[in-house]
């Protein structure tokens, strides 16, 4: 049974960086064809894709999210980290990790999810 789960500061400031990281277990994030990803939900914006990293440690992200995301990982710990920076209140939402299997963006396992909550 693959499961992820969420982890990371409740509350951030304007202007901070949100940084959140994805545990990983019953699979490797380095398992060929994986793509690791994060998806944020908020009442305003409904679901949105953030971005991956793959297997293979390259990484896409979304083009209005590209100029202040990353991800990146830690295979010895089997974990992969997102970092926002420069967040507004509009970065309020629920952020999600999950897994891409086969890289056709369906997702077959999430984390239950991190509310997030930009703030000062």
């Amino acid at each position: 049974q693959v499961q992820l789960q969420e982890s990371g500061p409740g509350l951030v400031k304007p202007s901070q960086t949100l940084s959140l990281s994805c545990s990983v277990s019953g699979d490797s994030i380095t398992t060929e064809y994986s793509y690791w990803t994060w998806i944020r939900q908020s009442p305003e914006k409904g679901l949105e894709w953030i971005g991956f990293i793959a297997y293979s440690g390259s990484t896409y992200y979304s083009p209005s999210l590209e100029s202040r995301a990353s991800i990146s990982r830690d295979t010895s710990k089997n974990q992969f980290t997102l970092q926002l920076g420069s967040v507004t209140p509009e970065d309020t939402a629920v952020y999600y990790c999950v897994r891409d299997p086969s890289g056709n963006y369906y997702y077959d396992y999430w984390g239950q999810g991190a509310q997030v909550t930009v703030s000062s």
